[in-house]
């Protein structure tokens, strides 16, 4: 279970508080208006932000002690982390070994990795030659090869369109599913939401607020949610 307890983070005059909890295996759609701090809720999570107040844990366990590549957390951004440099084998393999040293075992489980993504075959490209939708794949590949229990995704569909955006919201929760993965994901479209998440966390004017069933908070949304949804 993840606690974000009396957490506080403060950037020069920007606030945010959180405290709240998710239980094992939730999927959660982290929702509201541009520059509410979703990004900066799912950092502190991740150990990239410190607070200024507050905990995170896992579990019961503190991991404010903790830096982020020790955090039991995969995270992918809206970029998908890639090196322009290294092969898409080589960049899903970064999740077993940051230094590439890879065991013919090791090679396996990317190629197996990369066969569960839909990517049977590209191994040998590097991330130019690959389309948004394919690059969005190699991130969840590395992700799965890492067996973290907490997954954070900060709007990494945001540039692709309506389908393939649908394509791959499906693909990370099935995986979710499948590997019993909590997922975080900050997204600015509500769809996002009613499609694959379990709950929702509003975050407004200096709050995230607890988690709310998703579709109790669309049937009956705060005012604050009413107004982020305008008019779809």
């Amino acid at each position: 279970m993840l606690t974000v307890e009396d957490l506080r983070i403060v950037y020069e005059d920007f606030t945010l508080t959180a405290d709240f909890t998710v239980e094992t295996g939730r999927k959660v759609a982290i929702l509201g208006p541009s520059g509410a701090g979703k990004s900066t809720l799912l950092s502190a999570i991740a150990g990239f932000e410190t607070p200024a107040a507050g905990r995170v844990l896992w579990d019961g366990e503190d991991l404010g002690p903790k830096a982020p590549g020790a955090r039991p957390v995969s995270v992918i951004f809206q970029d998908n982390n890639l090196f322009p440099h290294l092969t898409t084998a080589q960049n899903v393999g970064l999740g077993l070994s940051p230094a590439l040293r890879l065991s013919p075992a090791d090679e396996t489980k990317v190629e197996e990795a990369l066969g569960q993504v839909g990517l049977e075959g590209l191994g040998g490209r590097k991330p130019g030659a690959l389309s948004g939708g394919q690059m969005a794949r190699v991130s969840l590949a590395r992700a799965l090869l890492r067996h973290k229990p907490l997954l954070l995704l900060d709007e990494p569909f945001g540039a692709l369109g309506p389908a393939l955006r649908v394509e791959m919201l499906d693909l990370v929760a099935d995986l979710a599913e499948r590997t019993g993965a909590t997922l975080l994901m900050v997204s600015h479209e509500p769809g996002d939401a009613r499609r694959i998440a379990d709950d929702v966390v509003l975050v407004h004017d200096g709050e995230a607020h607890p988690p709310v069933n998703t579709a109790e908070i669309f049937a009956n949304p705060p005012a604050e949610l009413a107004a982020y949804l305008g008019d779809s």
